[in-house]
């Protein structure tokens, strides 16, 4: 098992992870990796089936490398396999507040860039507010 490099938690730059949300294939994918909600803390696998996008699998890859370099995920490598899992804590011990913010108004930017609504219609704002 090996990570795919990534910038530690004192490197993570504000820039960096905005410009890296600012796609609406990559908030979707963010909107995917927390259908559980903000807290559950879930590996997912970065096989195209796993994803609610429709892009091709290079252009799927090059959005996990965007993620990742700028620190909003972190990649696992398990053989031919990669596994996706976002870095809450990391980002939440930087940005406070950051994430929650992000995923509070998920659903609103999704339905502005043309984007399915994640499941529950924004069960992410919800679980936040408790």
């Amino acid at each position: 098992m090996s990570r795919l490099p990534q910038p530690d938690r004192a490197e993570l730059r504000l820039s960096a992870v905005l410009d890296a949300l600012s796609d609406p294939v990559r908030l979707r994918l963010l909107a995917d990796l927390t259908a559980g909600g903000i807290e559950v803390d879930t590996e997912r696998s970065c096989a195209a089936e796993a994803w609610s996008v429709t892009v091709h699998k290079s252009t799927l890859s090059h959005h996990f490398k965007v993620l990742r370099e700028a620190g909003v995920i972190s990649t696992r490598a398990v053989g031919r396999n990669r596994w996706i899992r976002l870095r809450r804590e990391d980002l939440e011990a930087r940005f406070p507040g950051l994430l929650g913010a992000v995923l509070a108004a998920l659903p609103e930017e999704l339905e502005r860039a043309g984007a399915p609504r994640p499941e529950g219609g924004g069960g992410q704002a919800a679980n936040l507010a408790r």
